[in-house]
C-alpha cells in the first residue's frame, strides 16, 4: 500500500474501534467528513478501508455463528 492507503487504513481501524468503545455509530461518518474537508483522496481511501473492514467483521461474525451452530448440532447427536 501507499502512504495514503496506510494512513487511511490506520485511521479507519482506530475509528471503528473508538466507535465501538464509545457506542457512537456516527463517529465513522463524522471522521470521514473531517477528512473530506481537507483531502478528498484521503477521505476516499478511509471510506474504502472502513467498508472493507466492516464487511470483514460481518463475515467473521457470520462464520462464527455457522461454526457454533454446527458444533451444537454435532454435540446433540
Amino acid at each position: 500500500m501507499g502512504v495514503i492507503e496506510d494512513l487511511a487504513d490506520d485511521l479507519a481501524r482506530d475509528t471503528i474501534a473508538a466507535a465501538e468503545e464509545l457506542g457512537d455509530e456516527q463517529l465513522v461518518r463524522l471522521v470521514g467528513e473531517q477528512l473530506g474537508a481537507s483531502s478528498s483522496t484521503m477521505q476516499e481511501a478511509y471510506l474504502t478501508s472502513v467498508r472493507v473492514r466492516q464487511a470483514e467483521l460481518r463475515a467473521r461474525k457470520y462464520l462464527e455463528q455457522v461454526r457454533a451452530q454446527a458444533k451444537t448440532a454435532t454435540d446433540t447427536t
